[in-house]
């Protein structure tokens, strides 16, 4: 697709469409995942001030078979992943996403995810810290076809805001056309635990190190135990010293 994207689609709408003409069109990755394999798709964005990064990936997943994405988002003016996935009978998706923005960066995760076949199952994990005027979104659609019954889907998508004029926009949104499934999903945006933040300083923990721990907390463990959860930190931990 080469005409640009506007506001009137619902998955652009919180999106820098100037940063994404310096870059658009942008070409879509096709992963297949054979019946009983098993596939890995971790993805760093990172990048210096001012660069944009826009990946888009597809992935077909076969029966049987699983897929495990990993999105960390810490740099850049503009960084978005979109991830369509397509499940077969008795796949599984797990999608786990950390965003960190500060400045006047925008950083989104958009994921459509069908469940076309039955017994499969995904889940969605996404965290996201905002400060400054950064717009960080995460907008998933879950999609569940008639037949595709003993479907088992979840989306928890949590944001926290260090300043008041940092904005989060987390969409978790089913569309289920079976009678017989298991389906879960929640969103919620929030500041740091003044209380937690006291505690710390009234044991001799300066602010900056305080609030470290406290947003470490809350990104924390989302990698722990992958290949790339040494890097993913590092580069949400230098975001975050940035920010604070």
């Amino acid at each position: 697709m080469t005409t640009l994207p506007t506001k009137r689609d619902e998955t652009w709408r919180y999106s820098d469409l100037e940063a994404v003409a310096t870059v658009w069109p942008v070409a879509t990755h096709a992963h297949v995942v054979a019946p009983g394999e098993a596939f890995a798709l971790p993805i760093l964005i990172d990048a210096g001030e001012g660069a944009v990064t826009i990946e888009d990936h597809e992935i077909a997943i076969g029966a049987g078979a699983t897929a495990t994405v990993h999105i960390a988002i810490a740099g850049g003016r503009l960084g978005r992943v979109f991830v369509k996935a397509t499940l077969a009978e008795g796949a599984h998706l797990e999608l786990t996403g950390a965003i960190v923005g500060g400045g006047a960066e925008t950083h989104e995760i958009v994921t459509r995810v069908t469940h076309a076949e039955p017994n499969a199952t995904s889940a969605q994990t996404v965290r996201a810290v905002l400060g400054g005027k950064a717009v960080g979104s995460y907008l998933g659609k879950v999609a569940v076809a008639r037949g595709a019954q003993k479907t088992d889907a979840t989306q928890s998508a949590k944001a926290m805001l260090l300043d008041r004029t940092a904005t989060a926009n987390l969409k978790p949104e089913l569309e289920i056309f079976a009678d017989d499934v298991k389906c879960a999903h929640g969103a919620t945006v929030g500041e740091l635990d003044r209380e937690a933040l006291f505690y710390l300083a009234a044991r001799g923990l300066p602010p900056a190190e305080a609030k470290t721990l406290l947003l470490r907390a809350f990104v924390g463990g989302l990698f722990e135990g992958t290949p790339e959860a040494e890097r993913f930190d590092a580069a949400i931990d230098k975001a975050l010293e940035t920010m604070l």
